[in-house]
């Protein structure tokens, strides 16, 4: 369990790959789709459709945010997640990689763990597939832990996928 008296920010890890001229983050729309393919066919070998991101855009319950480097730039990373009575789930994070390493999914995982923790979620849940061990230390710098394992998960090579948790509440 998260200690929530502690902000985020004063964890350490967190901290330092939060610089102190933040960039932007913003509610994706539909200007941004062409961008967040972009990053999405660059990061995933088997990619969402810009028909799911558009249905995505549409649902009350999803939300979906972007980086930007600065007012006016192009996505730099996106984060696609929802909320559903008092549970999140993150269903895709992903940076462009001209722009990795500069803590956008950092500050994108920091916020909606914030979200949560704001509107009293109780947990917040993800998939990652258990080859992506980049992913997965990120999530345990956050506190996530595997819980289980969704065997073939992943169509495109039958990957299995780590569940982890993190309890916010």
């Amino acid at each position: 369990m998260r200690d929530s008296s502690a902000p985020l920010a004063a964890v350490p890890e967190v901290a330092a790959a939060l610089s102190s001229e933040e960039p932007i983050v913003d509610d994706m729309q539909g200007g941004d789709l062409d961008r967040v393919m972009e990053i999405e066919v660059a990061s995933s070998p088997s990619p969402w459709s810009r028909q799911v991101f558009a249905e995505e855009l549409a649902r009350d319950f999803a939300h979906l945010w972007v980086v930007r480097e600065h007012p006016g730039a192009v996505a730099a990373a996106f984060l696609n997640f929802w909320s559903v009575a008092d549970e999140f789930h993150i269903l895709n994070l992903a940076t462009h990689p001209e722009h990795r390493r500069r803590g956008h999914a950092t500050r994108l995982l920091s916020r909606v763990i914030e979200r949560a923790d704001r509107e009293r979620a109780r947990v917040l849940t993800l998939e990652v597939r258990r080859s992506n061990v980049t992913a997965q230390t990120l999530y345990r710098r956050f506190g996530f832990r595997a819980i289980g394992v969704r065997a073939a998960y992943y169509a495109d090579n039958q990957e299995d996928a780590l569940v982890m948790l993190l309890d916010v509440l």
